[in-house]
């Protein structure tokens, strides 16, 4: 009898210990899918750095050609925004071709129930998106399916080049040529784009970068990025009073910062439009109708600064930015792809912020 269970015990070790190596080995190829809702250390949002960071420049594996590359963006994301946005710029509209996913997250792997990631994905035009959370159904144009790879999600695309990281983010700067992800770090996509591309486009003399500004802009950056970029989403995803409480004050403060420098200059890295002002106009423009309310930013609203509300203004207003603006877009992704913070995909009608963006702007005094 003690032999027999003693047998019996050691099988039951022996299975335990192979499933434990089963996962180890799984663990070493590949991190579990994840989202930015759960970088959090003792309940303080803390955004992980972008892991593809290959550069596209004349004379290496990734020479600038127009239509090699291949943006996947979200209407939705500021950080894919910027790319848009430079992209209508320079006038590259015709040489890197697009494709929007939908803006409200879905289950990327539907048929494994063991698997239960949401993020982005395509969608077939016209169709009714039910939110992570079961409830409600969205529907906003434009909505489209992936013709590249094809691919059904992002995360499709990431694991097409065996991806260990296990973050299935936008926006993806995609080589055709090469079938691989070449960067999905906007910040230094939108740097690409503005540099490498100056035979090509429409507009390949505009320098949104110039060497004179360099400094300026980046100093800009370093308090544009802590405290507006990242500080509305360390506001909305803190899971602690003190975490929230240092981070609100952040942002309210960097947006004081900028209003009394909006107040002397035109913009926020000088006399001249930069990249600068790209990456800080995006926020800006999902302020009072996602993060005032949705991740608690409603000490004040952009509304309530005249020079910051009169410099958004200026820039939608450029030639090809208001076309990149999809508020359907944003406000679907923020209210409905987080279950746990708008369970029932409520989304809020809103201050019509877009209207307000069209109305005359008085940046030409400088």
């Amino acid at each position: 009898m003690r032999r027999a269970l003693f047998i019996i015990c050691l099988a039951q070790a022996r299975s335990t210990c192979n499933a434990f190596v089963q996962h180890s080995k799984l663990s070493m190829s590949a991190a579990p899918a994840r989202s930015a809702l759960e970088e959090m250390i003792n309940g303080e949002f803390k955004r992980n750095d972008s892991t593809y960071r290959s550069r596209i420049r004349a004379g290496t594996e990734y020479e600038p050609e127009s239509g090699r590359y291949h943006l996947y963006v979200s209407y939705a994301c500021p950080w894919a925004h910027r790319t848009l946005i430079v992209r209508a710029l320079k006038g590259l509209t015709d040489d890197i071709g697009v494709t929007v996913v939908a803006p409200t997250w879905q289950r990327t792997k539907p048929d494994d129930p063991q698997d239960g990631h949401s993020g982005w994905v395509f969608a077939e035009p016209g169709a009714a998106l039910t939110p992570p959370s079961g409830h409600g159904s969205i529907k906003v144009t434009p909505l489209e399916l992936d013709t590249i790879g094809p691919f059904k999600t992002i995360r499709d695309v990431y694991e097409s080049v065996k991806d260990t990281n296990g973050k299935y983010t936008v926006p993806i700067l995609f080589d055709k040529k090469t079938r691989t992800i070449v960067n999905n770090e906007s910040s230094e996509i939108i740097e690409m784009l503005n540099a490498e591309f100056t035979d090509i486009g429409t507009n390949p003399k505009l320098d949104l970068d110039p060497a004179d500004l360099k400094a300026a802009q980046e100093e800009a950056n370093s308090w544009v990025y802590p405290g507006i970029n990242n500080g509305v989403y360390r506001c909305g995803f803190a899971q602690s009073q003190q975490a929230y409480d240092v981070a609100v004050k952040d942002v309210f403060d960097a947006l004081d910062k900028a209003e009394a420098i909006l107040s002397k200059q035109r913009y926020i890295a000088g006399d001249r439009f930069t990249l600068a002002d790209v990456r800080l106009f995006v926020t800006l423009a999902r302020f009072d109708e996602v993060y005032e309310v949705y991740f608690k930013c409603n000490k004040r609203r952009i509304a309530d600064y005249p020079n910051i509300l009169n410099y958004v203004r200026e820039i939608y207003q450029m030639p090809g930015v208001a076309e990149t603006v999809n508020m359907e877009h944003i406000k679907a992704h923020y209210y409905t792809s987080h279950p746990r913070l708008n369970t029932f995909s409520i989304v809020p009608a809103g201050p019509d912020a877009e209207a307000s963006f069209k109305q005359p702007h008085d940046r030409d005094r400088f």
